[in-house]
């Protein structure tokens, strides 16, 4: 009998990839194979994000881009956020689509394109609502791989649609965590990427959780402990957990990298309070200043919001204020999305989108200006960073610096006689472009 084959397109985040990644071990563990494309699949899999406008037309435009040229024998199934919330709607206005899955709906997947295949079932859908997550077969290079620490947040953000999409705050155990973590190193992963939509409340909802970021830092040190794990990296903390202990411990610990993605999304304390946001701009100050007085280099990922409703020329010459006084290594911006049954749908004063855009091209080109002064000031130094890639067309090497996450943030670009895939690389910068850095090998 052929092996039944599967092609899958995930679409959003680093914690949709982990589903993803869940979906493919099921997926095989339930006899299924990976084609290497579309129209050679017998179920085209879309994993879909739903979190602002812009990803929901991606997903759409993916879909419907899918639908029309598959076969008539071929199953087409959506998951992720957009069915989460929307399933309904989908139904009706896409019938090319065979079957929807939630974000906790996964662990009946293999039954369900069974069904489908063997014409048993038609515009199926799964309700076993799944609390753990499964085994995984990465899509990520063998040197790291993102873990999931939670699911679901309690944050109460104005603008925010993933508590309704996700639900409630949901920590995993320590002892699935340190489990997984040793198969991963087992595996040749180096790298642990600490994932979570509100990585500084994990344990938070433990019975037994002590308060502030305790049972995060004593997550950390028995991660830390796993032999082959060299790097763990810190994404998605909130200003309002990055206490003390949190940053003791990253400051102590030689394997946290000394790097964390503290989304700030605002800094004029009127648009963060109406927002929802805990803390407010000297607050903010105050933390970005033990960071870099507690470990000098420290580097800081965020990211901001612009164009909120309210946002006056006032708040927004406040965020510009902030955003010049912290430089920060990397901020990401985007602007803001009216989401339907969020509060901030509801509040008055929203902005046009040709303001919200300009302003978002007016904060991305200081933060450029920004991030190309401190690449300039690494010149003559020696960065160590980790090697991924070859550019073939300037034929040269790309390296991660350690104060960079995959996907998002500045490379490095270098000569060296030789370079092994995953490993680390010590690396003298030469120049600068841009975000990025120009560099050779200390032994060239």
């Amino acid at each position: 009998m052929r092996m039944r084959t599967v092609y899958i397109v995930s679409l959003g985040c680093d914690k949709n990839r982990v589903d993803t990644e869940n979906m493919l071990y099921l997926l095989h563990n339930g006899g299924y194979g990976v084609a290497s494309g579309a129209e050679a699949s017998d179920v085209i899999i879309v994993n879909t994000c739903a979190f602002i406008e812009s990803a929901r037309v991606e997903a759409i435009e993916t879909i419907l881009e899918l639908a029309r040229d598959k076969r008539k024998a071929q199953k087409l199934v959506v998951t992720g956020c957009l069915s989460q919330k929307y399933r309904d709607e989908l139904k009706k206005e896409l019938p090319e689509v065979d079957a929807f899955l939630g974000v906790r709906e996964y662990e009946g997947i293999c039954g369900i394109l069974d069904g489908l295949l063997e014409c048993k079932i038609q515009n199926a859908e799964c309700k076993i609502n799944s609390k753990d997550k499964f085994g995984r077969i990465r899509t990520t290079p063998n040197h790291y791989a993102y873990l999931r620490i939670a699911d679901g947040c309690n944050n109460k953000c104005a603008f925010c649609t993933v508590p309704s999409i996700r639900g409630p705050y949901l920590s995993r155990t320590q002892d699935s965590l340190i489990d997984e973590a040793s198969k991963l190193a087992a595996q040749g992963v180096r790298e642990l990427i600490i994932i979570a939509q509100d990585v500084t409340r994990y344990g938070s909802d433990f019975a037994a959780a002590g308060g502030g970021t305790r049972e995060l830092c004593r997550l950390l040190e028995k991660l830390s402990l796993i032999s082959g794990i060299d790097y763990l990296r810190l994404m998605y903390c909130y200003p309002d957990m990055v206490d003390a202990p949190l940053i003791e411990a990253v400051r102590d610990n030689p394997k946290i990298v000394k790097y964390m993605d503290i989304p700030m999304q605002h800094a004029a304390d009127k648009v963060l309070r109406a927002m929802g946001r805990k803390g407010n701009n000297a607050e903010l100050k105050r933390l970005v200043d033990a960071l870099y007085t507690a470990i000098p280099g420290f580097a800081v990922r965020t990211t901001f919001m612009v164009g909120f409703p309210g946002e006056g020329e006032a708040e927004f010459a406040q965020l510009k204020e902030f955003i010049t006084w912290a430089k920060f290594r990397h901020a990401g911006f985007f602007a803001y999305s009216r989401e339907e049954d969020t509060p901030s749908s509801l509040l008055p004063n929203h902005i046009s989108e040709e303001l919200k855009a300009a302003r978002l091209n007016e904060v991305a080109a200081l933060q450029a200006g920004i991030a190309e002064a401190q690449n300039r000031r690494l010149i003559g130094k020696t960065v160590r960073a980790v090697y991924e890639d070859i550019d073939y067309g300037r034929n040269m090497f790309i390296a991660r610096p350690l104060f960079s996450a995959p996907e998002v943030d500045s490379l490095i670009y270098f000569t060296a006689p030789f370079a092994d895939i995953g490993r680390d690389v010590d690396i003298k910068v030469t120049g600068a472009e841009g975000y990025d850095l120009i560099g050779l090998t200390t032994d060239d």
